[in-house]
């Protein structure tokens, strides 16, 4: 007796339920190899390019020669994990480079009144911020022994240090001047962070596209000092509360409001994980750059870039 499943309805063997990939019936066959190759190779076609003394490369287009250059572990002998801690950070620093980039071009188009455009690039980002976030897991497998091993060797390096991070908080609107001073020691960093310091934020810059569209945002709130942390404005929430509730609101300002509560909401995971990861590897001890470790980072989950944007939901529909 033939099995009911052989063939399809058609009369074509072998095409009917169960026997598709991953069924029991079905067997993986070796592909076939083109006339005149050999198992188990695929054959490079002839147009493939594979002389590069007169041609840009892979490898020199990304410059790998100086990224794949650019760990030098500290540890005496070499620790085997070192390698891991330091990709980790550099890789982190290599997208925070892109973000600082994103949301540069959010504001320069946001004030351009390019709303859709700027919206990209903050869709742009929440992607980069969920790898960031997930990085943390990686980092994780470094056991507390582990890093204890050579923890010693990174002096007072801590992330605290890093500038992109900083720039990407100023440009977001945690600012803070006394942040410049540890930057003294270099100028360039020290330059880009002042600038951003006295810059608007992106925040400001979508506060003043919505001025530009009629809605009532207060003069205070667009000539504020752009040097100070963002800090609750009542007088938004109303605005705020129209833009979510009124059916006659442009789409893409409803959508600015939500990309930036996942932006802030992608940020505070971010913080999170730092925290928990910083604790299961070394506890309450004080960080490398003189903090106090897991209790400083636990007072960053109370920083805020977008307050008026939580601030709504309570009043919605009331």
């Amino acid at each position: 007796m033939s099995c009911p499943y052989s063939q399809d309805p058609s009369g074509t063997p072998g095409t009917g339920p169960g026997t598709g990939p991953g069924s029991a019936h079905h067997v993986d066959r070796p592909a076939e190899p083109a006339p005149g190759g050999e198992a188990g190779l695929r054959d490079i076609e002839e147009t493939v390019r594979t002389d590069f003394r007169n041609e840009m490369s892979y490898g020199g287009y990304l410059d790998l020669e100086r990224v794949l250059h650019a760990q030098h572990p500290h540890s005496s002998p070499e620790h085997h994990d070192e390698m891991l801690f330091i990709i980790q950070h550099q890789t982190s620093e290599l997208w925070l480079k892109l973000v600082l980039h994103e949301l540069t071009e959010a504001r320069r188009l946001m004030d351009a009144d390019d709303l859709g455009k700027a919206l990209k690039c903050l869709a742009r980002v929440k992607h980069i911020q969920k790898i960031l976030t997930d990085q943390w897991s990686v980092l994780a497998t470094l056991t507390p022994r582990e890093y204890a091993q050579f923890r010693g060797s990174l002096g007072s390096a801590s992330g605290f240090q890093s500038w992109q991070y900083r720039a990407v908080e100023f440009i977001l609107g945690n600012k803070h001047r006394g942040m410049l001073k540890v930057f003294e020691s270099h100028p360039e960093a020290h330059a880009m962070l002042g600038r951003l310091l006295e810059e608007p934020t992106v925040y400001d810059a979508f506060l003043a596209a919505l001025a530009r569209a009629g809605y009532a945002i207060p003069d205070e709130v667009l000539h504020r000092d752009f040097s100070k942390p963002w800090t609750l404005h009542e007088s938004l929430i109303p605005v705020f509360r129209d833009i979510y509730e009124s059916e006659e609101t442009r789409w893409m300002f409803y959508q600015a409001c939500e990309d930036l509560v996942d932006l802030e909401d992608n940020f505070q995971a971010w913080r999170f994980r730092h925290l928990r990861t910083v604790q299961r590897t070394i506890g309450f001890k004080r960080g490398t750059g003189g903090s106090s470790g897991v209790d400083f980072l636990k007072r960053a989950l109370d920083l805020t870039f977008f307050p008026e944007l939580y601030a709504v939901r309570t009043e919605i529909g009331n």
